[in-house]
């Protein structure tokens, strides 16, 4: 007798860990920088613009998909057509890789919260710590195992027990945060640098806008939301028949970009009033190198305070992605082996300590190891993003419209209400493939150097 799958107990337990897995490092790390690069206010509308039209379509196919074959990403493209499966492996091949140098970014963050938090807030602000931790291999590989052990824990108790009720603790609390920080960071910048971070990051300025703003918008959209990596389909395997699907994935959106836009606010705003609009322009190391002397620059007691809040609402988004990504690769091996939830998430767990053990040491006694010119961590975040997540959606959109047609989707969506964009997701389906095309050309030739994006 087949076993009955979990479910979410309904569209709250749903749409909180679906919205936990699409806010993560994603939107607090990644979209400041990328709107202050990209000309502040004009990118945040066209990542809306995205967001509203080519994000929605692409997120309630994946949800559909799952809740329709009740299968995660590999056993949802096999019972809907066998000869398509290899889109599922695909697909099952980014979580695998994700989880482990993402869980090794988490291990960072848990580190200088421990350091905001400990008093030594000073030493975090210094230039060279980042360097100094992250080349360290101890210390490096203690808080990465930490990290991905306390996601591991959560995904062991269950979708409902574990993932749904940790989902609905956290996600509040991260909006709350995320609320505080941004409230006090745009008081912060207003006495020391008057509106000028606010307004340069609220107010489109369409003379900054170019074709690499609506490129380096939709890569992070894509980046954002958990598409093309199998996270959305598992989920929406775990959601019931009854619960509305355009409006879940509509609250969905709301979260996610939502917390993109108050992490720039966080970010912009304070970075400016310390070293101007070039501050922000730092890219990665925004997060561990220039925000850790801002907060300090608050004064030793305030930035400590400042940096415990911060740090925590990162580690809260940081382990409410990682969770999604696990629970993908556990769902994969439950479904194509018919295991248990405790072997297929030890199995899981010890891989990822096993893969992510390049991208730990990759800047410490790895460090002369460079595939592609990168660091391993670098590396594994190119060959996810940039190259197997396009290829995935691109697959996923062209099964749709030419295989079981975008009328299987709809079919499905109506089963729980009316479909009111029906006509939006019909046309964004069929020039999506078109989108991601121009997005893995672009990453491919940034990872190789030919164009700077």
């Amino acid at each position: 007798m087949e076993k009955e799958r979990s479910s979410f107990s309904g569209k709250l337990g749903f749409v909180l860990a679906a919205a936990g897995s699409a806010v993560g490092l994603g939107n607090l790390w990644r979209f400041p920088y990328l709107a202050a690069k990209y000309g502040g206010g004009i990118f945040l509308l066209v990542y809306i613009v995205l967001a509203l039209t080519f994000g929605f379509s692409l997120m309630i196919t994946e949800i559909a998909i799952g809740r329709k074959t009740g299968l995660s990403a590999v056993g949802a493209f096999q019972k809907l057509n066998k000869k398509y499966t290899f889109i599922g492996y695909l697909g099952a091949i980014v979580p695998i890789l994700i989880l482990p140098y993402y869980s090794v970014i988490g291990g960072w963050v848990l580190k200088y919260l421990t350091a905001f938090s400990t008093g030594n807030a000073h030493y975090a602000a210094e230039s060279d710590y980042f360097g100094y931790f992250t080349g360290n291999a101890g210390q490096s590989l203690v808080f990465f195992a930490i990290f991905i052990g306390i996601t591991a824990l959560v995904v062991l108790g269950g979708v409902q027990k574990g993932i749904e009720k940790v989902s609905k603790i956290l996600m509040p609390v991260l909006v709350v945060l995320s609320i505080v920080i941004a409230v006090y960071s745009c008081i912060f910048s207003v006495q020391n640098n008057g509106f000028d971070g606010i307004l340069y990051y609220i107010k489109p300025d369409f003379s900054k806008f170019t074709y690499m703003t609506v490129v380096s918008a939709m890569g992070q959209l894509f980046y954002s939301m958990s598409l093309a990596m199998g996270i959305m389909i598992t989920y929406g395997s775990y959601m019931k028949k009854d619960v509305n699907l355009e409006s879940s994935v509509h609250h969905i959106e709301i979260f996610d970009t939502g917390i993109a836009f108050l992490a720039g606010l966080m970010v912009i705003p304070a970075v400016v009033s310390f070293s101007g609009i070039e501050g922000v322009n730092k890219g990665p190391g925004l997060m561990f190198v220039t925000l850790p002397k801002v907060f300090y620059s608050m004064g030793p007691v305030l930035g400590s305070i400042v940096g415990v809040i911060f740090f925590v609402l990162v580690l809260l988004a940081a382990l409410t992605s990682s969770i999604s990504l696990m629970e993908t690769v556990v769902s994969i091996i439950q479904d194509k082996f018919h295991l248990e939830r405790t072997p297929s998430c030890l199995i899981v767990l010890g891989a990822s300590i096993l893969i992510g053990l390049p991208s730990a040491l990759g800047f410490g006694v790895l460090s002369g190891v460079t595939p592609l010119g990168m660091d391993f961590l670098t590396f594994f975040d190119f060959l996810s993003n940039s190259i197997i997540m396009p290829i995935v959606a691109i697959l996923t959109c062209i099964f749709v419209c030419y295989i079981i047609k975008p009328t299987a989707i709809v079919e499905e969506v109506e089963l729980s209400g009316k479909f009111k964009l029906k006509k939006l997701f019909k046309f964004m389906i069929y020039i999506a493939p078109a989108l991601l095309a121009v997005i893995l050309v672009f990453a491919i030739l940034e990872g190789i150097g030919i164009v700077k994006v």
